[in-house]
């Protein structure tokens, strides 16, 4: 059974798969997709453009980005869509640049600044995340 705080904002063309956790707070974008048994912490903020497997946890207050160059007007949704591989892990207060792919089961540590796609397996920490 899926679980989404009363204070989570969701937008309806979002989709959200079983047995997921939304926290409060957390800004779930148009279009997004999540698959099921995901965790999204309290705080998060995942926009319109990007794409999270099954299985995955998202700590409190991650931030998603979906505009490298801001203000661009829209251009990003020309780009390709941050993709979050199945059973990732990413570790509170971090933030996600656009564009890039998180391969699965790998790892991003707290407080961390990924620019660039990480491979699948693979633990990142800092900023920029390496």
């Amino acid at each position: 059974m899926t679980y989404i705080s009363e204070n989570a904002n969701i937008y309806k063309s979002s989709s959200i798969g079983e047995d997921c956790s939304i926290g409060a707070f957390a800004e779930i974008g148009n279009k997004v997709t999540i698959g099921d048994r995901c965790k999204v912490g309290c705080g998060c903020f995942i926009p319109e453009n990007v794409i999270v497997g099954s299985d995955v946890f998202i700590g409190p207050h991650v931030v998603f980005t979906n505009d490298k160059y801001a203000p661009s007007n829209g251009k990003w949704r020309e780009g390709k869509p941050t993709q979050v591989g199945d059973g990732v892990s990413i570790g509170a207060n971090s933030t996600i640049l656009p564009n890039i792919v998180l391969g699965a089961g790998c790892r991003v540590g707290a407080g961390s600044v990924v620019t660039k796609s990480v491979a699948a397996g693979d633990t990142v920490y800092g900023n920029p995340a390496r």
